[in-house]
């Protein structure tokens, strides 16, 4: 045994390094899971305050001092919410949104991302490119609410969809992904008669479930929190979202709750005029139906998530 080699084994076998290495193992063990835990109350409380808040009595929320349970139970901010004949409508929409938004927007982004992936593309460099300036570069507002009149989205479904079908960042992660499959198994499937279609979706679909997972998981929030669209291009209420009906339920309570206190203070408002129903409350149960199916669906994502982000992100 060399002298180094002596050295180590006798560093590795003193009892006291050992006794030193076991201390300060558990103490960074006890400050990583109290950081933990830290990390954890801070991100879940302002949820379940929200959601204590959403089903306690607004009359007692006003009082202050609600935690995470509440002290009055009661369904009232709920039935405040759901209670608005478009919610139905509203819902419908917002999912056949979810639906369509992230079929055709996989499908397109997908695409793009395998025939980018392939070095042998003429022109493959150009295209990078010029898919890449419209992340540095918007054309605005106006410019924007222009080209979809003219296009003839205004007041129709496509505005939620067209707009939205290619992303260039979920492009790279997936291109960045596809990299990662050998391109042996492409040259196999040609010897056997596969062409270009029959590779993507019978080789590459199948082994790259981790990254469609996490983008399709990107794209389901974007489409189920977007409610800006409606405002700018929506005028009909049949193709309202939820976000957005929840939006303008929310300002419309904001009315009614100013007109009634405005109203208590000129002495004109009868017992029956006082608000049960306060901002505060309506606000907790909205973004309690907002946020709840995003928060159920992600569980299911979560195996694919972590895998499809790390490896489509990292590896070249």
């Amino acid at each position: 045994m060399s002298g180094n080699e002596q050295e180590t084994a006798n560093y590795s076998s003193s009892p006291s390094r050992g006794r030193r290495w076991k201390t300060s193992e558990r103490v960074f063990n006890v400050f990583n899971i109290t950081l933990m835990i830290l990390l954890c109350i801070i991100f879940i409380y302002p949820y379940v305050n929200q959601l204590a808040v959403s089903l306690n009595d607004s009359n007692d929320t006003a009082l202050g001092g609600i935690t995470v349970y509440p002290r009055v139970i009661t369904f009232e901010n709920y039935n405040m919410v759901f209670s608005n004949s478009m919610f139905t409508s509203a819902l419908f929409v917002s999912v056949v949104r979810v639906i369509v938004g992230c079929l055709s927007g996989l499908f397109v982004t997908y695409s793009a991302a395998y025939a980018l992936s392939k070095q042998s593309l003429p022109g493959r460099a150009f295209f990078t490119t010029v898919l890449l300036i419209p992340m540095f570069v918007s054309g605005g507002m106006i410019p924007t609410f222009i080209l979809y009149r003219m296009m003839g989205l205004m007041n129709k479904f496509p505005v939620y969809i067209l707009p939205y079908l290619f992303g260039f960042y979920n492009m790279i992660i997936i291109r960045t992904f596809l990299r990662t499959i050998p391109e042996s198994l492409e040259e196999s499937a040609m010897l056997d008669g596969a062409n270009s279609v029959d590779i993507m979706f019978r080789i590459y679909v199948p082994l790259s479930m981790p990254v469609i997972a996490t983008i399709a998981l990107w794209m389901a929030v974007f489409h189920w929190n977007d409610w800006t669209s409606t405002l700018l291009y929506v005028q009909s209420k049949s193709l309202h979202t939820l976000q957005f009906m929840m939006y303008r339920l929310l300002k419309e309570s904001e009315v009614m709750m100013q007109i009634a206190a405005d109203r208590a203070r000129q002495g004109l408002a009868s017992g029956e005029d006082v608000p049960k129903i306060t901002p505060e409350s309506l606000k907790a149960a909205t973004l309690m139906v907002s946020t709840i199916p995003i928060v159920v669906v992600y569980p299911f994502l979560q195996k694919y998530f972590v895998k499809g982000i790390m490896i489509g992100a990292i590896k070249e």
